[in-house]
């Protein structure tokens, strides 16, 4: 039995003996009363009665323990033509005194603060800090709009927002202070203060007795200790992204998610520390939480933040630059960066113009990896390319080649074995357990290792119902798919409506409800579609309301604009097309499937429960005319 195999079967047949010796990696303030405490099942806590502080595990013991002088956070902004390095020492020290620009403002354990940031190093600081002082920091990434941005203001009910005047992406400058006006003026909680820091390529107006002067308070500002937590206590939440309805927030707790990152740096990434590892990602995303800010400094590695795109700033050869000039290990990002990569420059013309032999790995994330991308990074890489999988709920991976313990033959299709501490199972409608090589649910046996998701914020019975009630005693991912033979699990598609757009999360159902609040739709549906670049796009149908005598693509024109403001550029919502009808059972669900399908021009069979079988013959002349249901 090899060394993954051994660990793994380790951490399924005592989970609390394995974790109790992971923990050991992390300084605890008070060791715990219990491994795991499962009392209130199928909510379960790790390291009850345990004290820690997260940003003290990320910083300060590697400064007290002669480090200060490494380097902990280099920014590469090609968007600016900017570079800035913090050591250990520097960052605990930028970090210690916004705490205390917050602490002096009234803010503590146990408060929230939204962080509305573009990739910047005060982003990074703004989380370190919160955690610092035992607040609860939730990002919102600087793409989404202002209603995005309300309904989680209102459901977090933050005592700040830390923000900065502006986002940059290629060619253009996005303002942030009025999206964040509009959004404080639309939620039904106000944050007592918002704190802006002041970026030269857009000068934001301030609000006289609310908006702080970011670089005024730091000039100022008392450093401020670490405050000493419950690892149980909430250290963030993370609002799943793409919903216009009721949020969705993942709590993650301290403890667990310490003991876990650190854990997978390791074991997952076989990173060392004093290694350079960069997650090419944004920090408003749980890739950028988990493996931007937490768990590289957890590790003591060098972590990049990077804010430019992989493509257009200004070339396809910009992530070759960075691995070249910070000395890069270890690479993780997602597909759609390097389907535009090769896209760009298929033959690997600008790989082979900068020297990156510090690379050792590079790891996808966030979507499928199609087989033909794999190939061509593996080709032109020369290193392990490791298709991995696992959600915001989850917070790491459930599924790696885990490259720290035992490297297997890669499975190209795959998202590789199920990590240690994951009990991945597949289940059929009834619950049972289905064969090798058969397809259904992709579950995960209870209880969930830490690091994962203990709850929702503000929404215990939505939690259950939306991940426990389905199979009881298992967590459900949603998604569907297999596991061979050989244990490689493949995941094969969403069992909700949920899309994936280049590497984000997108709520279809959050779509229809914006698109259904235009005056002239009477019903509509989105779904999924496949997308060379980004994955899967969505799509829209309208269906007009009876009378409506204008030019169909003026509504599709305003629906597309719709989504843009209400949800955000991210949705990547460019086509909709209207249609006489919407294909349903006669039950009246929309056939969304069977419109995917003919969409992506996939064999399809007539569903026995239509109503009409006349109109998925017209559903497919409609989406010719905007280029879809052809030859492929």
């Amino acid at each position: 039995m090899g060394a993954y195999q051994q660990t793994y079967q380790r951490s399924l047949d005592d989970p609390e003996g394995f974790w109790a010796e992971v923990a050991e990696a992390i300084h605890w303030d008070k060791k715990w009363d219990k491994v795991l405490d499962d009392s209130g099942a199928p909510e379960y806590h790790w390291f009850a009665g345990g004290k820690l502080n997260t940003c003290y595990n990320a910083v300060d013991r590697h400064v007290e323990a002669g480090f200060g002088d490494q380097l902990a956070l280099v920014y590469d902004s090609p968007a600016t033509g900017k570079q800035r390095s913090y050591t250990y020492a520097e960052l605990q020290d930028q970090v210690a005194r916004l705490a205390g620009v917050l602490a002096e403002k009234g803010v503590g354990k146990g408060d929230r603060v939204i962080v509305y940031m573009p990739m910047i190093p005060e982003a990074a600081f703004s989380m370190l800090a919160c955690a610092r002082l035992g607040a609860i920091h939730s990002v919102v990434f600087g793409g989404f709009a202002a209603n995005e941005l309300a309904v989680r203001i209102t459901d977090a009910a933050p005592k700040a927002v830390l923000t900065a005047s502006c986002g940059i992406e290629p060619g253009r400058v996005i303002a942030y202070k009025p999206l964040l006006d509009q959004a404080i003026e639309m939620a039904e909680c106000k944050p007592d203060f918002c704190l802006l820091l002041q970026r030269p390529q857009e000068a934001a107006s301030m609000i006289p007795g609310r908006d702080l002067d970011w670089e005024e308070c730091m000039a100022t500002a008392t450093a401020h200790g670490c405050v000493s937590v419950e690892a149980t206590d909430p250290l963030y939440i993370l609002y799943t992204s793409g919903t216009t309805g009721e949020p969705k927030g993942v709590v993650r707790d301290n403890g667990g998610h310490a003991v876990a990152l650190t854990w997978s740096m390791r074991n997952i990434y076989d990173v060392q520390p004093g290694d350079v590892y960069w997650a090419a990602s944004d920090v408003g995303w749980v890739v950028g939480h988990s493996y931007i800010v937490y768990a590289p400094l957890f590790n003591r590695n060098t972590t990049i933040l990077f804010e430019g795109k992989p493509v257009g700033t200004p070339d396809a050869g910009v992530f070759w630059r960075v691995i070249e000039e910070h000395k890069v290990n270890v690479l993780f990002t997602a597909p759609t960066a390097f389907r535009a990569i090769k896209k760009e420059d298929p033959d690997g013309t600008f790989i082979k113009k900068y020297d990156i032999s510090s690379l050792r790995s590079l790891f996808l994330a966030g979507e499928r990896s199609d087989p033909a991308t794999l190939e061509w990074a593996e080709e032109k890489l020369a290193v392990p390319v490791v298709d991995h999988w696992w959600q915001t709920e989850t917070g790491w991976a459930i599924c790696a080649n885990c490259l720290g313990l035992e490297q297997f033959p890669t499975l190209h299709g795959s998202a590789g074995k199920p990590v240690p501490g994951w009990n991945l199972q597949v289940l059929d409608e009834s619950g049972k357990q289905v064969e090798s090589d058969k397809i259904g649910a992709l579950v995960v046996k209870l209880p969930l290792p830490p690091g994962a998701f203990p709850t929702l914020w503000n929404a215990p019975k939505r939690w259950y119902q939306a991940y426990m009630a389905e199979y009881p005693g298992y967590y459900l991912t949603a998604d569907a798919g297999m596991i061979d033979a050989n244990g490689y699990a493949h995941v094969m598609s969403r069992t909700d409506d949920i899309i994936n757009v280049a590497g984000h999360r997108l709520s279809t159902g959050g779509m229809e409800e914006v698109l259904a609040g235009h005056p002239d739709v009477a019903e509509c549906a989105v779904m999924g579609v496949a997308d060379e670049m980004k994955g899967q796009v969505p799509l829209g149908l309208l269906v007009l309301k009876s009378g409506v005598d204008r030019n169909p693509d003026d509504v599709v024109a305003e629906v597309v604009a719709l989504v843009r403001e209400r949800i955000g550029p991210v949705a990547a919502f460019k086509k909709a097309v209207v249609v006489n009808r919407l294909p349903k059972t006669r039950s009246g669900k929309i056939l969304r499937g069977t419109m995917r399908k003919i969409a992506d021009s996939e064999p399809w069979k007539m569903p026995a429960t239509i109503d009409d079988p006349a109109i998925l013959r017209e559903i497919g002349d409609s989406l010719r005319t905007i280029g879809y249901a052809g030859d492929k």
